[in-house]
């Protein structure tokens, strides 16, 4: 597949053009024209860039690429030595950030919500036609207890918790990654319980003062899955080898 028609059809399916960002969305660094065969991944890591290297692959297509606003413009130390093997190996660097998080059905929020059975209903920001928290419905009403227990099982890592409701968790909402700041407009909703990827020391105290349960499943852990079915999207319909390659990231 030529690399202008993947990038034209990327940009059509996740309109990075509709959304404000912090980093450039599509082709970040330029590499062989044609593409048969992608590696997927969470983060262009030097770790990544190298299984992609061994996979002898054409292009690397992640959720966090390069050149994030308010960091250092030089090309040097850990950045030089990504670009380098990039360029050196003819790799294309693909990168969509905030449009995967919200694609309705590729987006991480999307498929978090897939995999934990709930409903989407609509964006927290209200108002807004590009909400990156959104809000929904357990489909099966769990206890805190049961809901983080469910989310060790699934996304195999144990979540950090404020579990300050007796009652079942009916209402939810969630923001895949660095989204805990948004905990406090769950709560002005009324909303039982708010997931995310991290937590900050203030989140804590959101949580127990505005009585609204708290789990953050991990920034990597949240995010593993918007790139990979966006992989799967891309064999299925344009017949490219696509290989998920997950690097293992406790936060």
């Amino acid at each position: 597949m030529k690399r202008s028609d993947l990038m034209s059809h990327l940009n059509n399916l996740l309109e990075p053009h509709t959304i404000k960002d912090f980093s450039p969305n599509g082709l970040q660094i330029e590499g062989k024209d044609n593409i048969t065969k992608i590696v997927t991944g969470v983060t262009a890591s030097q770790a990544l860039i190298d299984a992609a290297i061994n996979h002898k692959a054409d292009a690397i297509l992640v959720h966090h690429g390069f050149f994030w606003k308010g960091e250092s413009q030089q090309i040097v130390g850990m950045k030089k030595k990504r670009i380098e093997a990039l360029i050196k190996h003819d790799i294309n660097l693909i990168a969509y950030h905030l449009p995967l998080d919200i694609h309705p059905t590729l987006g991480n929020n999307a498929q978090l919500a897939k995999l934990l059975d709930i409903t989407y209903e609509a964006g927290l920001e209200l108002g807004s036609a590009k909400s990156i928290p959104v809000k929904g419905i357990l489909n099966t009403p769990l206890t805190g207890s049961e809901f983080a227990q469910k989310i060790a099982t699934v996304l195999n890592r144990e979540p950090v918790t404020s579990i300050v409701r007796d009652e079942k968790i009916k209402t939810i909402a969630w923001c895949t990654g660095g989204g805990q700041g948004y905990i406090d407009l769950a709560a002005e909703q009324g909303i039982d319980a708010y997931l995310t990827g991290e937590a900050s020391e203030q989140t804590i105290h959101s949580s127990r003062e505005q009585n609204i349960d708290f789990f953050a499943a991990g920034h990597h852990a949240t995010e593993r899955y918007g790139v990979k079915a966006l992989g799967e999207h891309l064999a299925a319909e344009h017949k490219l080898e696509v290989i998920f390659v997950d690097i293992d990231n406790p936060v």
